[in-house]
C-alpha cells in the first residue's frame, strides 16, 4: 500500500510513465482498489523461466480474482453500484486473459511493481538532492539523454512541417507547371483562327505564358533550396541520432553488460533492462520517421527532377539511416540471463535473449526464431571478423558441441512490451576441445553461446541477421572440476576489458585489483556487507607472495599473475592460492555463515599471529581461523595452562574441522561441548555469542528407549557438567591436540543418532552396512598401531 501511496504522488514525465503501465492487460483500477494485497504477495518468488512455478502463478491469480470479487460484493448503495459492476468485470477479464498463462500476470504485476519503485526512487532522489555523488552523475546522464531526446523530437517534428511545405509547394508547382503546358497547347492552336483574333489571343497567352514561366524559373530555384535546405536538416539530426544512439549503445548498454558480467562474480545485480529499453524505443522511433521522410524526399525529388545533386544527396542520408537503425538492432539484440558460466555436461541449464526494440519495429507480427549454438575462443574470434554466421554454423566439422533443445520462438509479452526467447530446459550432449597451449587445463579453456536470429522489419523491407555472443562458459563433466573453472570464470569476469578479442583477459593484475575482485566474490557469497577487511587481504598476499610483511602499503604495488593465482601449488603444499580460498569460501556459505556476519570469526589469522593475540588474554580465551594445511578447514585456538608444567601457559590449536565434521555437529555446538573455551576473542563470553545456535536439549526417553548424544571432548581439558536431565552424558570422543605445533589427529566417529529402524519400524539395510563397513575397517588395523595412536 505504501508503495501505491506513493506512486500517486509522482507528477510530470514520472506520472505519465506510471500511467503507462497500466491497460486492458491490468487495469490501473485494479492497482488502485487491491493495492494492499497486491504489495504483501510474494510475486518475487515465483520463477517465470520455470514451468513448474506455473501452479503457483494459477494460486496467486486465483486469489487475485477472489479478492476482486470480494471487494466488488463489499460496494453498495447507489454510488457504489458502477463500481460494482466495474470490479466484477475486470474479475471476469483477467481470469479470461490470465487462466491459460498464469506465468504472464505474475511477469506483468513484478514489472509495474518494479517500475513504480525505480519512479517513486527517481522522484526521491531528484527532490532530496541526495544520493551520493554517483546518483547525481547518474541523474545528470539519464537528464542529459532526456533532454537530448527531446531536441530530437523537435528537429525531427521541424523536419516533418518543412517536408509537408515542400510537399504543397511542390504540388502547387506541378499544378502551375501544368498550367504552362496548357497555354503552351492553346498558342500552337491559333494557326487556324483569324489573323485579327489569332494576334490579339497571341499577345494575351504569350503575355500570361512568360509570367508563368517566370514564377516556374524562380520556383524551381525556391524547391531546389528547400530540398537542399531540408537535406542540411536531416544530416543534422542523424548526426544528433548517431550521438544520442552511442551514448546509449556505446557508454549505457556497454555499463550495463559489464554490470551482468561482475554480477557473476557477486557484484550487484546489473539492475533492469527497463530504461534502456524505453530510450532504444525512442531511438528506434526517432529513426524510423526520419528514414520515412528521407524516402518521401525521394519520391518527390522522382517526381519532379530538377538540376543539382539532390539524387546523390538523399541517397548518402538513406544509406546513413539504414546504417544507423542496422546498428540499433543488431546492438540490442541482447542475452538479458546468461547461461550459467560454469557449465556441465548433461545438465539442464536455461537461458534468455532480449530483442530491445522489437515491440517497436512490430518484429512480434511474425515471430523470430533464436537459435544457440557453443562454439570456442577461436570460433568467437572468427565470428567477430565479420565472417558469415550462417555458413560458419552450417558447418559440422566446426561445431564445437551440441546442445540439445536450442531452438526457440521468441515471444511478445503485451504486458511489459517485451519480446524474448527464452531456453528453459538446453542441455549440452557434447563439447569438442581443442588443442591446449602449455600448461593450459581443460578448466582455463573458453567456451561461448552464440544466439543467432533473423527477421525483417517494414514489410521485408529490411531484413536483419542478428547474433550475439554469452559470456564465456568453461565446460566441466565431473563436479570436481567446478573449483578451477570458477577461478577462470572470475578472472575472466573481473579483468576483461571491453571490446576485447574474445577472451582475451591480462596475465597479470595488481594486488589490490584482485583484492576487489575476491572480497566481491567473499560478500556475495556470504550474504553479507561484511567482506574482507585491509588485515584479511594482508593474510591472503602473505599467502599469495609468500610474504612475511604486515605493512598493506607493501603490496600496493605488486602484480599477480594468473599462473600464482590457480596454476602454481603454494610452497609446500599441493593446492594452489585459489583453491585455498574456495575452500573457505565453501566451507563458510555452506556452514559458517551466521557465524562470519556476527564477527564471531576472525578467520584469516596464521598460527604465530593467533597465538601472539591470544597470550595477552586471560586463560580460556579463544578464536576461530582457518587452516593453513588443509582446504576448507577452520580450527579453534585457545590459550590455557600447560598442564605438565605448572605455571606455564600456551596456546593450543584443534586439529582442523571441515565440511565433513559439521554435517555431524555444528560449530555451535562444538563450542558449547567445551568448557575450557569460555571467551571469544577479545573478551565476549562464548554463550552472548553461540548460545542462539545451540540445538535444544534432547527430549527424555519414549517408549522406553533413549536417544544417545554426540558429543565432542577433548580429554586433558574436560571438566564435569550436568545435564539438563541430571542423568550422565553420553560421549562420543575427539582427541585432543595437546601440542601447539604437532596437533594430534582424533577421529570423528559417524553419527549413530538414528536407530537401525527407521520411522515406520523397518530395518534399514543400507545403514546397517555403513556401520558393518566402519566397524570391519576398525578390526582390520593392526592391534600395535592402535595403541600407538591411544598412546600419542
Amino acid at each position: 500500500m505504501a508503495m501505491w501511496i506513493q506512486a500517486q504522488q509522482l507528477q510530470g514525465e514520472a506520472l505519465h510513465q506510471m500511467q503507462a503501465l497500466y491497460g486492458q492487460h491490468f487495469p490501473i483500477e485494479v492497482r488502485h482498489y487491491l493495492a494492499q494485497w497486491i504489495e504483501c504477495q510474494l510475486w518475487d518468488s515465483v520463477e517465470l523461466d520455470n514451468p513448474v512455478e506455473e501452479a503457483k502463478a494459477k494460486r496467486l491469480l486465483d486469489n487475485l480474482v477472489s479478492e476482486l470479487q470480494r471487494k466488488a460484493q463489499l460496494q453498495g448503495g447507489e454510488d457504489g453500484f458502477l463500481l460494482k459492476i466495474k470490479l466484477g468485470h475486470y474479475a471476469n477479464q483477467l481470469k479470461s486473459t490470465y487462466d491459460r498463462c498464469p506465468l504472464e500476470l505474475v511477469r506483468c504485476i513484478k514489472h509495474i511493481l518494479h517500475s513504480e519503485q525505480r519512479l517513486v526512487q527517481e522522484a526521491t532522489n531528484a527532490s532530496s538532492g541526495g544520493g551520493g555523488q554517483a546518483m547525481d552523475s547518474l541523474s545528470q546522464r539519464h537528464q542529459q539523454i532526456n533532454q537530448s531526446f527531446e531536441e530530437l523530437r523537435l528537429a525531427t517534428q521541424e523536419t516533418e512541417n518543412e517536408l509537408r511545405k515542400l510537399q504543397h509547394s511542390q504540388e502547387y508547382f506541378i499544378i502551375q507547371y501544368q498550367e504552362n503546358m496548357r497555354i503552351q497547347a492553346q498558342l500552337s492552336s491559333l494557326s487556324t483562327l483569324p489573323p485579327a483574333e489569332r494576334t490579339q489571343r497571341e499577345t494575351a497567352l504569350q503575355s500570361k505564358r512568360t509570367t508563368v514561366e517566370t514564377w516556374l524559373t524562380r520556383e524551381a530555384s525556391t524547391l531546389q533550396k528547400y530540398r537542399l535546405d531540408l537535406s542540411e536538416q536531416h544530416q543534422k539530426t542523424l548526426a544528433l541520432l548517431r550521438k544520442q544512439q552511442t551514448l546509449i549503445l556505446d557508454e549505457e548498454l556497454i555499463q550495463w553488460k559489464r554490470r551482468q558480467q561482475l554480477s557473476g562474480n557477486g557484484g550487484p545485480h546489473e539492475g533492469g533492462l527497463d530504461v534502456l529499453q524505453s530510450w532504444c524505443e525512442k531511438l528506434a522511433d526517432l529513426i524510423w520517421q526520419n528514414r520515412q521522410q528521407i524516402r518521401r524526399c525521394e519520391h518527390l525529388t522522382q517526381q519532379l527532377p530538377l538540376p543539382g545533386p539532390m539524387e546523390e544527396l538523399l541517397s548518402k542520408l538513406n544509406s546513413d539511416i539504414t546504417d544507423i537503425i542496422s546498428a540499433l538492432v543488431t546492438s540490442t539484440f541482447i542475452i538479458e540471463k546468461q547461461p550459467p558460466q560454469v557449465l556441465k555436461t548433461q545438465t539442464k541449464f536455461a537461458a534468455t535473449v532480449r530483442l530491445l526494440v522489437g515491440g517497436k519495429l512490430n518484429v512480434h507480427m511474425n515471430p523470430p526464431q533464436v537459435k544457440a549454438v557453443i562454439v570456442s575462443e577461436q570460433q568467437a574470434k572468427a565470428l567477430l571478423k565479420n565472417e558469415s554466421t550462417h555458413s560458419f554454423i552450417c558447418l559440422g566439422s566446426e561445431s564445437s558441441g551440441e546442445i540439445l533443445n536450442n531452438n526457440c520462438v521468441m515471444e511478445y509479452h503485451q504486458a511489459t512490451g517485451t519480446l524474448s526467447a527464452h531456453f528453459r530446459n538446453m542441455s549440452l550432449k557434447r563439447i569438442k576441445r581443442s588443442d591446449r597451449r602449455g600448461a593450459e587445463s581443460v578448466t582455463e579453456e573458453k567456451f561461448t553461446v552464440l544466439f543467432e536470429s533473423q527477421f525483417s522489419v517494414g514489410g521485408n523491407e529490411l531484413v536483419f541477421h542478428v547474433k550475439t555472443l554469452s559470456l564465456p562458459v568453461v565446460v566441466i563433466v565431473h563436479g570436481s572440476q567446478d573449483n578451477n573453472a570458477t577461478a577462470t570464470v572470475l578472472w575472466d569476469n573481473a579483468f576483461a576489458e571491453p571490446g576485447r578479442v574474445p577472451f582475451i583477459v591480462p596475465d597479470k593484475v595488481m594486488w589490490p585489483q584482485l583484492c576487489e575482485a575476491l572480497d566481491m566474490k567473499y560478500k556475495a557469497e556470504m550474504h553479507s556487507g561484511r567482506g574482507l577487511s585491509e588485515d584479511n587481504m594482508v593474510f591472503l598476499a602473505q599467502k599469495a607472495f609468500t610474504s612475511s610483511s604486515n605493512n598493506p602499503e607493501d603490496f600496493r604495488n605488486v602484480s599477480i599473475s594468473w599462473a600464482q593465482f590457480n596454476r602454481e601449488s603454494l610452497p609446500g603444499r599441493n593446492f594452489t592460492f585459489w583453491q585455498w580460498f574456495d575452500g573457505v569460501v565453501e566451507l563458510m556459505k555452506k556452514h559458517l555463515k551466521p557465524h562470519w556476519n556476527d564477527g564471531a570469526i576472525l578467520g584469516f589469522v596464521n598460527k604465530q599471529q593467533a597465538q601472539d593475540m591470544l597470550l595477552s588474554k586471560p586463560n580460556g580465551t579463544f578464536l576461530l581461523r582457518f587452516s593453513d594445511s588443509e582446504i576448507g578447514g577452520i580450527t579453534i585456538a585457545w590459550v590455557a595452562e600447560n598442564p605438565n608444567k605448572q605455571g606455564e601457559r600456551l596456546v593450543w590449536n584443534l586439529l582442523p574441522y571441515t565440511t565433513k565434521d559439521f554435517s555431524i555437529r555444528s560449530l555451535a555446538d562444538r563450542i558449547s561441548d567445551l568448557n575450557h573455551l569460555l571467551f571469544l576473542y577479545p573478551d565476549r563470553p562464548k554463550d552472548e555469542v553461540f548460545a542462539k545456535y545451540y540445538t535444544p536439549p534432547l527430549s527424555k526417553a519414549v517408549d522406553g528407549y533413549v536417544k544417545p548424544q554426540i558429543k565432542q571432548v577433548v580429554p586433558e581439558f574436560t571438566t564435569p557438567k550436568s545435564e539438563p536431565s541430571g542423568g550422565t552424558p553420553s560421549f562420543m570422543d575427539q582427541t585432543a591436540s595437546p601440542s601447539i605445533s604437532h596437533p594430534s589427529s582424533f577421529g570423528v566417529y559417524p553419527s549413530m543418532s538414528d536407530t537401525m529402524l527407521d520411522a515406520e519400524g523397518d530395518f534399514d539395510l543400507e545403514d546397517t552396512m555403513d556401520v558393518a563397513r566402519h566397524v570391519d575397517e576398525l578390526l582390520r588395523r593392526p592391534m600395535a598401531n592402535q595403541w600407538s595412536s591411544q598412546q600419542s
